[in-house]
């Protein structure tokens, strides 16, 4: 049977984060993927100029209409943008099961632009992650989430990822790449205990779409081994996103945070 992942996400018209991201990611790692649009938004790699969502109830049609039909084996989670679509797929998750779900709070692109209201974080915390099988915010996102001040050091993590924990999802991969320094250091938190890994940063402003990319990369290693532990999912995402950003200046798009090469070792060169 062939492995199929779904992201449920906003569309980035420059390729590099969203639904597109996720798509290009799904394929790269050999699964089937499937896509619901969340939002549309004006962008490039310098930044956000426009979000346009869609209304909530043709949210959920997309979800039930697709789910109907195909058998989806693990799910992603992005930018749901407003209250009332995060309500309405969490109300389609507590109907349905599509696989392994992977939520990654998209609050703020990486040009440091809003995309989600205060209404719509609260119904993430409240409603959406209950229902998470993993939830993979980054500094910022995890402090929206817990309503504190943004770690500043890479020992406040685990603290912060315990208290995430709390909230309701089977496990937390707190990102720490925001706070800088010669490694990017990244926490998973669930019941099984608290594991801090840590990888060498890639010098590279090519970092366009890596949150989306990790959460999922991670959604489709769990589509494609049914199963398979939390640390062992994040581990393989991980040597994914670290080949796609060693490799994204290569690509030249834009004249800002280029994307991550989601293809890299696969194309030709």
């Amino acid at each position: 049977m062939t492995a199929v992942a779904l992201t449920v996400a906003g569309s980035d018209p420059s390729g590099g984060a969203g639904v597109q991201a996720d798509l290009k990611t799904f394929s790269a790692l050999g699964v089937y993927g499937t896509a619901v649009v969340t939002a549309l938004t004006a962008q490039n790699t310098r930044g956000v100029t426009g979000v346009h969502g869609v209304p909530a109830p043709f949210v959920g049609l997309q979800l039930r209409t697709l789910l109907d039909d195909v058998e989806v084996h693990a799910t992603k989670l992005g930018m749901l943008g407003t209250a009332e679509v995060v309500r309405e797929v969490a109300a389609v998750l507590a109907e349905r099961r599509p696989g392994p779900v992977v939520c990654d709070p998209v609050m703020v692109a990486t040009s440091g632009d809003r995309l989600i209201d205060e209404a719509a974080v609260s119904a993430v915390r409240d409603e959406l992650l209950p229902l998470a099988d993993l939830v993979t915010p980054n500094v910022p996102e995890a402090a929206a989430l817990l309503d504190v001040a943004p770690a500043t050091d890479v020992d406040a993590l685990p603290e912060q990822a315990v208290a995430l924990l709390a909230l309701g999802p089977r496990a937390v991969l707190l990102k720490g790449g925001h706070l800088g320094g010669p490694e990017s250091v990244d926490v998973l938190a669930s019941a099984h205990g608290v594991h801090v890994t840590r990888r060498p940063r890639v010098p590279t402003t090519a970092t366009h779409g890596t949150g989306c990319t990790l959460s999922s990369a991670i959604a489709a290693l769990a589509a494609r081994t049914p199963g398979a532990a939390w640390p062992v999912l994040v581990d393989g995402a991980r040597d994914y996103l670290q080949r796609a950003l060693q490799a994204g200046g290569e690509l030249g798009i834009g004249s800002g945070h280029g994307p991550v090469h989601h293809f890299a070792g696969i194309w030709p060169d």
